[in-house]
């Protein structure tokens, strides 16, 4: 058998049991990103979209990411968030073409972590985003999403090398 924690005797998948675990305060901050042409950036920045606010509506769509990751992840356990926001930082790659890094923060005091739904809240952001601005032109490309440190709990505090 695999040694894998998500995996019962038989081979099949298990939600890990964690009632053991120690409550602890646990934070999670994750990463992603969206290209978007010039048009898509300038009808975000001046809010000239037809679909309105583009960033305050990633904003609301990163938080309830976050609080439903249960609903997306089938082996998440349901958490009872502390905290959630959304950080969003515009960065010019060619004359043409913007990309905006979308960072997410989630903790919570708790017996597990918050890593997928930092993950989850960056991703449902960045797809927002491409939703909201698919009339621009659909060569958006979203990512990469990648984990940035994490705090609390067994396994320790890990921060992604640069």
């Amino acid at each position: 058998m695999a040694d894998l924690s998500h995996l019962n005797e038989q081979e099949r998948a298990r939600m890990v049991d964690i009632s053991e675990k120690t409550d602890t305060v646990r934070t999670a901050r994750a990463r992603s990103g969206i290209t978007v042409s010039e048009e898509a950036y300038t009808q975000i920045e001046e809010g000239t979209g037809e679909k309105g606010n583009v960033l305050a509506t990633a904003q609301v769509a990163g938080i309830t990411g976050a609080k439903k990751t249960s609903d997306w992840i089938p082996l998440c356990h349901p958490l009872m968030l502390s905290g959630a926001d959304i950080q969003f930082e515009w960065e010019q790659h060619e004359p043409d073409t913007y990309y905006l890094s979308i960072t997410s923060e989630v903790k919570v005091k708790g017996n597990t972590g918050v890593e997928m739904e930092a993950l989850t809240a960056a991703s449902a952001a960045a797809l927002t985003v491409y939703d909201m601005c698919k009339s621009t032109g659909k060569d958006m490309t979203i990512g990469p999403t990648y984990l940035l440190d994490k705090t609390g709990g067994k396994s320790g505090d890990y921060h992604r090398e640069s």
